[in-house]
């Protein structure tokens, strides 16, 4: 019996043009997702056929298109995304998205900042 189960990505980095300063939205910066999303695999653990899971290369692609939307808050495209994956794959679960700003400009030595989201359904 499976109690929970989960179909994950994991440090995806993106060039994106994120951000509220001018030369976030010029430039561009990098970004790293990670998305862990609870979805049923029990019959694809059984038949072995991508039909019966969540294909996490669609999963990707929807990621990446709201990625290419250029907004001033992550807080937006984490928003978009987790709607997004609500609309695309019904049998979701739950969501636990991080979005990573890597070098924001906030003069700190820091690997990143960013929004992190955890949606039970």
């Amino acid at each position: 019996m499976i109690v929970n189960s989960y179909i994950y990505l994991s440090g995806v980095r993106f060039y994106a043009f994120h951000g509220v300063m001018p030369q976030e939205t010029k430039v561009g910066g990098e970004f790293m997702v990670d998305l862990r999303v609870g979805y049923p695999i029990a019959d694809a653990m059984q038949s072995d056929e991508v039909a019966d899971t969540l294909n996490y290369a669609e999963l990707f692609q929807l990621v990446k298109r709201e990625m290419e939307i250029p907004s001033k808050l992550l807080e937006h495209v984490a928003g978009r995304i987790v709607k997004a994956i609500g609309e695309q794959f019904p049998k979701v679960s739950s969501i636990h998205l991080k979005i990573t700003k890597k070098n924001p400009p906030m003069g700190a030595d820091c690997d990143g900042a960013g929004v992190e989201v955890d949606i039970k359904h």
